[in-house]
């Protein structure tokens, strides 16, 4: 086992960080891709569906950060509670995106 030059202590109190910001990115880049959404071609005629992919990609980056600062929060505990697996988080925002993505295609295609 190589010795990273860290105590256990310091990588679990650096663990609830890390966490934070990697869901921080997350919403970030949700709420770019809603950005790009209205900015495009803007100028000219936008159909509803732009909107309503901006406005979701607007929610699910508040819902993002949301859910960033719950995980913070509870890595940060000590000690740590049993169940920290946000499963269900992942799982919610990755089908979220996913349908995120097919509303931007056919937003930008139509």
């Amino acid at each position: 086992m190589t010795n990273t030059g860290r105590s256990g202590r310091r990588g679990r109190e650096t663990q609830a960080e890390r966490t934070a910001l990697a869901w921080t990115r997350t919403s970030l880049g949700v709420l770019a891709n809603g950005a790009l959404l209205l900015l495009k071609d803007a100028h000219r005629d936008a159909n509803a569906l732009r909107f309503v992919a901006a406005a979701f990609a607007a929610l699910l980056a508040l819902s993002t950060y949301l859910i960033a600062a719950r995980r913070q929060r509870t890595l940060a505990k000590r000690p740590l509670p049993k169940r920290i697996s946000p499963r269900p988080e992942v799982y919610l925002v990755g089908a979220a995106i996913i349908v995120l993505i097919v509303m931007s295609v056919l937003s930008v295609t139509v």
